[in-house]
C-alpha cells in the first residue's frame, strides 16, 4: 500500500491505491479575547451596638458600660483610651469595672455580711457515720435481774427472737394464764410461760447438728402447697429426744448439701447475720461460656437487678466442653445469691450443693442423714465468732 505525505495544516485520509482523495485545508480560527473582571472594593461602616441599661431600685443604672464604658471582653491596648475612658490605670485599658461596694444595685441594703469563718464541711462521700454510743447505765439504779422474755424463749428453741416477738404481739404467749403484752418483759426463768397453751421447759444447752439436705425438700416447718419439708426427713435422722431444732439459714427446694440445725434461737440469729461473716462454700454445675478471669472479677462484688452482692471467691474446678463445675465462697448468703450471680454471667445452673458452712464440712455424709457437733468443737467455734454472746452449758 502506497501512502503520501500530508501538510501539517491539512488532515490526511489514507485511501486504497485505486482511489485517492485530496485533503482539504481547514479554515483559520480567530483568537477569542479573555473576559475582563472588575474588582470593586466596598467599605462597610461600623455600627455601634446599643447596650441595655439595667436600673436598680433607686433608679441608678447598673450597666457597667453606663458607669465607665468598656466591656468585659475588652483587651489591653497600647494606644490612647477611647470614648473618654480612664487611661491612667490598668482598669482604664480593660474598661472600668466598678467594685461591688460601688454598685448602685442594693446600695440601700448596706454592706455585704462577712463570710463565716471556721472549718468547711466535708462534702466528699465517705463512710456512713457511726451510731452514737449507748447511754451508760446509771450506777445508782439496781442491776436488772433476769432477761427479756423474747430472749429467753429464743434460747429455749421456741423460735428466733423476731418470731417470738411476733408471737407475743399476737397474744399467744402467757405467764400463769395472763397474756404477756410486750416482748421487753423481764423474767428470771420460763416457769409458768406457755405458747399457745403449751408450757415451755427451761432452756437446755446449745446443740448443733449437721444435716445433708436432699433436693426436693422445703426448708420450713410446713408448706401451704403440701410439699415435703426437711422435718419429714429429720424424724428418722436426729437422735431420739432431741427436741425442736431450727435451720440456720435456708436452702432452696432444688439446692442440696450441708444445712446446720440448732436448738438455740440466739445462736441461729447470730450465724445468719451478714456482719458475723461466716463463710459458706457451694459447688455449682453450670452450662455456658465462662473464663477464670470473669470469675475473679466477682471479688469486687456485683450488682444484679438492683441488688448489690459482696465479694465472692469463685474458682473453676473442671470443664468438659461447655459444662463446668464452679466453687464459690461467700459470706452474705442473700436469697438465691449463687444462682442469680451465675445467671447474670450467662450461665445455666443445673445442680447446686453447699459443701461447707464455716469450719463444718459436708464430707461423705449420705443424703438425708444428720450428725451432732461435739461440745468442744461447738465452744471453739463460738469463741471464734466476732460478736460473742454468753454460751449455754450442756444440761
Amino acid at each position: 500500500m502506497n501512502s503520501r505525505a500530508v501538510a501539517p495544516e491539512t488532515v490526511g485520509v489514507t485511501a486504497p491505491p485505486a482511489m485517492l482523495v485530496r485533503a482539504m485545508p481547514l479554515p483559520a480560527m480567530a483568537p477569542v479575547p479573555a473576559p475582563r473582571v472588575a474588582i470593586v472594593r466596598v467599605r462597610i461602616p461600623r455600627v455601634a451596638v446599643p447596650t441595655a441599661v439595667v436600673r436598680g431600685r433607686d433608679g441608678a443604672p447598673r450597666s457597667e458600660r453606663a458607669q465607665g464604658g468598656g466591656s468585659r471582653d475588652a483587651t489591653y491596648r497600647s494606644g490612647p483610651a477611647r470614648d473618654g475612658a480612664r487611661s491612667d490605670s490598668r482598669d482604664g485599658e480593660r474598661g472600668y469595672r466598678p467594685r461591688r461596694d460601688d454598685r448602685a444595685f442594693g446600695s440601700d441594703r448596706g454592706p455585704r455580711p462577712a463570710r463565716p469563718t471556721g472549718p468547711r464541711p466535708n462534702l466528699k462521700p465517705g463512710a456512713a457515720p457511726r451510731a452514737a454510743a449507748p447511754t451508760p447505765k446509771d450506777p445508782s439504779l439496781p442491776a436488772r435481774e433476769g432477761e427479756r422474755v423474747a430472749k429467753l424463749l429464743a434460747r429455749a428453741g421456741v423460735a428466733s427472737r423476731r418470731e417470738v416477738e411476733r408471737l407475743i404481739i399476737e397474744g399467744r404467749v402467757t405467764l400463769d394464764d395472763v397474756v404477756i403484752e410486750t416482748p421487753s418483759t423481764v423474767l428470771t426463768s420460763l416457769r409458768g410461760v406457755a405458747v399457745d397453751g403449751n408450757p415451755i421447759a427451761e432452756a437446755e444447752g446449745t446443740r448443733l447438728f449437721l444435716f445433708h439436705k436432699p433436693s426436693g425438700l422445703i426448708t420450713a416447718e410446713r408448706d401451704p402447697a403440701g410439699r415435703p419439708t426437711i422435718y419429714t426427713a429429720l424424724r428418722n435422722a436426729l437422735p431420739e429426744g432431741t427436741g425442736r431444732v431450727m435451720p440456720i439459714g435456708r436452702l432452696d427446694l432444688n439446692t442440696e448439701g450441708l444445712l446446720l440445725l440448732t436448738n438455740d434461737g440466739e445462736f441461729k440469729r447470730q450465724l445468719e447475720l451478714p456482719a458475723t461473716g461466716v463463710p459458706r462454700t457451694y459447688r455449682a454445675r453450670t452450662f455456658g461460656d465462662i473464663t477464670q478471669e470473669q470469675l475473679e472479677q466477682l471479688m469486687e462484688g456485683i450488682e444484679v437487678d438492683g441488688v448489690i452482692y459482696g465479694k465472692i471467691d469463685a474458682n473453676m474446678e473442671r470443664r468438659t466442653g461447655r459444662n463446668q463445675w464452679i466453687e464459690m465462697t461467700l459470706t452474705e448468703g442473700k436469697n438465691r445469691e449463687v444462682r442469680r450471680v451465675l445467671e447474670a454471667l450467662g450461665l445455666q445452673v443445673s445442680r447446686l450443693l453447699r459443701t461447707a458452712y464455716g469450719p463444718f464440712r459436708l464430707g461423705d455424709m449420705p443424703k438425708g442423714m444428720a450428725g451432732e457437733v461435739s461440745q468442744r468443737d461447738l465452744e471453739n467455734f463460738r469463741k471464734s465468732l466476732p460478736s460473742q454472746n454468753p454460751t449455754r452449758t450442756q444440761a
